[in-house]
């Protein structure tokens, strides 16, 4: 009887088992908002072990809404009821007829058609969230800004980028016809810079330092409430030198952009989605750390980050530190803070060891006012230090670092087509708990699919030895290639399928990240416990079968032995068993295959055991509880198929298989409850003494 072929059959059904597992795993996820583009990156998002995350949108809900503004050396609250009836500061002052020009010239977010008769706070825009919330509090205040840009008809315009962190655009002046008007908004210290004057009570007088020292104090007071900060300047271009049809190059940049005239401030809350910090905290448990990285002020991106939990309760940063010791921060010890908020500025001079020691010794980082490429070279920080890193992004120019990424994440809203195209996986709802909860299910998907190759695998030993002993111990063959068949392609596919439904343990968000390097999906371990243990078992069980019916048709264990020539000789038609009874090659040959089939009702018996042990790797089967319902419908579908093998006449002619006492099917299962209770103690075990030897030795 040739075998060599045989055990190819045994792992047939892992590539399919695979691959069921990932693509109920990936529609699991998309009907969660995580629509995962390649089955492999719901593996690897298991592991992940650093999440770098944008702010806007991902860690907040992106809807914008102006809530304070600074101007006249004054910092106002915004009025965002309809009816205007909330005012708390004088809309007669020319600083805020300037302010709120700019923010309505200055803008290319629009109301979108056919929403005259919706209030303003509930229309539609098309447009950037910042921009959006400008132009709503302007309609609120102002009146209609499309009749305020039709008054100023734009000329010419430089779109805000990453780098420059400003937009500008010219307008024709509307209260004198032969000027024009420069507008500019941005990061409130990019603008600053550019300006030489600032605007008070209609008033352009020197940006001294008493102004500077006010300017600094009020996006200082604004950041630190975790709002959006935007400063605003204007210019009013002389006519002389820019008189009506003046050709201004975008380009080469021939009007002025320094020493302008510096108005206010206006700042917009964007609130923490509420399931973020639950999410950050379930983070935290399972051993990933969550790095903000933003183009926000610091400030801001602080307050942000404690509000949703990146930067825990009582975490201090060098800063705070040095605030509460009232000392300058050079002379604390950066390891002594746990938290770190970087500026993109400070990156940029950073050498590599630089920016590994931050990442090293900080559990809570915020990079703030970072650009694209700057996301880039974190993520490569992040990954020299054998980090498995998910990085979020939704802009062309976040491609590079989505695809350097382990797991590049896209917003499904607000992402661009290029950043969704280099992405691994896209949020449909831009939402970071979203995230976490891809996580969670890589690593439920990576359990599964261990416990169904466990499952798989284990058969094997019982499928196996009875060809050696059939060799070595000259027995007749306990077990025939046609009933192997039947386990691997019939009654194991169902129960191992069944494990890709099985709901995640308890402690599947408590664990440390995976190491892909070292915790393979088939370990050492697992090999033990399926080939060395459960197998065993399981193989001790099927010749017990196989044992009792020879013995109750006459032939004991010891008459078996060398048996093995004359039991398959055609011309020996006496063959004696152990009380002196001859018996035909036919007759013998039909004992055989009821042996085959008893071998097989007994793996079958004893995959009950191993299917229900396999549901968890550390939990109890009672904690873990039945509610799989196409787990227990695998368990029916083994029992249904073997029972019909057995029992449906012609089987006899078809398969080899022949009908089966009652009793027989009971000889294995003391084995099956001895896999039972084994398996329920060494976990127990497990649980009880967390990395002790029996983890080391049998925790798969």
């Amino acid at each position: 009887m040739r075998t060599p072929w045989r055990p190819a059959i045994s792992v047939s059904s892992l590539p399919t088992v695979w691959k069921v597992c990932l693509t109920l795993t990936a529609k699991r996820m998309a009907r969660k908002n995580c629509l995962v583009k390649n089955l492999e990156a719901v593996e690897t998002l298991g592991s992940t072990s650093t999440i770098c995350s944008d702010k806007t949108g991902t860690l907040t809900q992106n809807r914008m809404t102006v809530a304070h503004m600074w101007f006249d050396n004054q910092i106002h609250e915004a009025d965002t009821t309809e009816d205007q009836s909330g005012a708390t500061f004088d809309k007669r002052s020319p600083t805020w007829t300037a302010l709120s020009r700019i923010a309505g010239l200055c803008n290319r977010a629009v109301f979108k058609a056919g929403q005259e008769n919706i209030s303003v706070s509930k229309r539609d825009t098309a447009g950037d969230a910042s921009e959006s919330a400008l132009l709503k509090c302007i309609e609120l205040s102002c009146g209609s800004v499309r009749k305020m840009r039709d008054r100023n008809p734009k000329v010419a315009e430089i779109p805000f980028n990453s780098t420059n962190k400003y937009q500008l655009s010219i307008h024709e002046r509307e209260d004198s016809p032969q000027s024009y008007v420069l507008v500019m908004k941005g990061a409130p210290e990019r603008i600053l810079d550019r300006c030489s004057s600032i605007l008070v009570q209609g008033k352009e007088i020197p940006l001294d330092k008493e102004m500077q020292d006010a300017f600094q104090n009020a996006y200082l007071e604004l950041g630190g409430l975790g709002e959006r900060v935007l400063g605003f300047c204007q210019l009013n271009l002389p006519s002389g030198k820019f008189p009506r049809g003046f050709k201004f190059d975008t380009d080469e940049l021939n009007f002025p952009t320094e020493k302008l005239c510096f108005v206010g401030l206006m700042s917009m809350i964007d609130p923490p989605r509420a399931a973020v910090p639950d999410a950050v905290g379930k983070c935290r448990s399972a051993g990933i750390k969550v790095i903000m990285v933003t183009g926000d002020h610091p400030i801001t991106a602080k307050a942000i980050a404690k509000g949703v939990g990146i930067i825990s309760e009582g975490n201090e940063t060098v800063e705070d530190i040095a605030a509460r010791l009232n000392i300058p921060v050079s002379q604390v010890n950066p390891r002594e803070a746990k938290a770190c908020v970087v500026h993109g500025s400070d990156l940029k001079d950073m050498t590599s060891e630089q920016l590994d020691e931050i990442l090293k010794n900080h559990t809570e980082i915020v990079f703030a006012r970072t650009s694209p490429q700057q996301k880039l070279i974190i993520v490569e920080g992040c990954q020299r230090q054998g980090a498995i890193v998910a990085v979020t992004g939704d802009g062309v120019n976040d491609s590079p670092a989505l695809k350097k990424a382990d797991i590049g994440i896209a917003m499904g809203i607000a992402g661009s087509d290029v950043s969704k195209q280099a992405a691994d996986m896209i949020l449909l709802d831009d939402n970071f708990a979203s995230i976490v909860t891809g996580v969670e299910e890589g690593r439920l998907i990576f359990d599964n699919l261990k416990k169904s190759i466990a499952y798989t695998l284990t058969s094997n030993i019982p499928e196996i030895t009875p060809f050696l002993l059939f060799i070595i111990a000259n027995i007749p063959l306990p077990l025939g290639t046609v009933t192997i068949l039947c386990i691997d392609l019939g009654t194991d596919m169902v129960p191992a399928i069944s494990l890709a439904y099985e709901a995640a343990e308890s402690d599947i968000m408590k664990r440390q990240p995976r190491n892909p390097q070292t915790d393979k999906l088939v370990n050492e371990r697992l090999i033990s416990m399926a080939y060395g243990q459960i197998g065993m078992i399981q193989a001790l069980g099927g010749f017990f079968t196989y044992f009792v019916i020879l013995a109750e048709n006459g032939f004991l264990p010891s008459r078996l032995l060398g048996i093995r020539l004359d039991w398959d000789d055609r011309s020996m038609n006496d063959l004696e068993d152990s009380y002196g009874q001859e018996w035909t090659y036919e007759q013998r040959k039909v004992v055989e295959f009821t042996c085959h089939t008893a071998f097989f009702a007994s793996i079958v018996v004893v995959q009950w055991a191993d299917l229900i042990i396999c549901k968890t790797r550390r939990n109890s089967v009672f904690q873990q509880g039945m509610k799989n319902k196409i787990l227990i419908f695998g368990l029916l579908e083994e029992t249904a198929l073997a029972a019909f093998l057995s029992y449906c006449p012609g089987m006899g002619v078809a398969l080899r298989m022949y009908p089966l006492k009652v009793t027989w099917w009971f000889c294995a299962f003391p084995y099956s409850l001895l896999i039972f209770i084994y398996d329920e103690v060494r976990k127990l075990i497990l649980r009880r003494y967390p990395g002790g030897w029996v983890e080391k030795e049998t925790y798969y």
